[in-house]
């Protein structure tokens, strides 16, 4: 990380079942490895349970005193719902990464969007639906250079018991792979 400044607020959403807060916890490791500044917050209640759920991250190399995140510089989206409840807080600046498998429509945004389907891709390579939150959140990383991949590897191996590592490790490549594909198309 460079001496500039910089904050970043993400917004991890979907529905509640779909590991947003898990990946959440490990973005948040992940800052931590890299030794900067971040607060990870979640919803519960009624939400964590079939509607739209969220885990808020903020990175930071510099102090800063709300918890959650409010303008949004990133916002994952992998359902319609929170897509539409969320979307009206991210910057104009921004970037959306929306999982077009179950979001089909995006209202206009000035920010920048990253459409993939994100849990097709999942079940396709790894024959399994669960690593979605891994897999975008991989893809979310190398986007957005937020942390470096070497502490998104290492916390997402410290955060999975071990018979899921293998897993979702193979989760963070695809979603690495899918971010450089993306760029690369720019």
């Amino acid at each position: 990380m460079s001496n500039k400044v910089f904050k970043k607020e993400i917004r991890l959403s979907g529905s509640g079942g779909q590991g947003l807060i898990t990946a959440g916890i490990i973005l948040a490791r992940a800052a931590v490895l890299d030794k900067v500044r971040v607060t990870q917050t979640q919803s519960y209640g009624p939400e964590s349970r079939g509607g739209a759920s969220r885990a808020d991250v903020i990175i930071s190399n510099d102090e800063f005193y709300y918890p959650e995140a409010v303008n949004f510089d990133v916002l994952l989206s992998l359902t319609q719902e929170a897509c539409d409840k969320y979307l009206v807080n991210l910057k104009d600046s921004g970037i959306l990464i929306a999982d077009t498998t179950n979001i089909k429509n995006i209202v206009h945004t000035d920010a920048k969007v990253y459409k993939l389907k994100f849990t097709e891709i999942a079940m396709d390579k790894l024959g399994t639906t669960l690593p979605t939150n891994i897999l975008t959140l991989a893809f979310l990383v190398k986007i957005t250079g937020v942390v470096s991949e070497n502490s998104l590897k290492i916390a997402v191996r410290d955060s999975m018991k071990p018979q899921f590592i293998d897993l979702n490790s193979k989760a963070v490549k695809i979603g690495f792979k899918l971010a450089s594909d993306e760029m690369n198309k720019q």
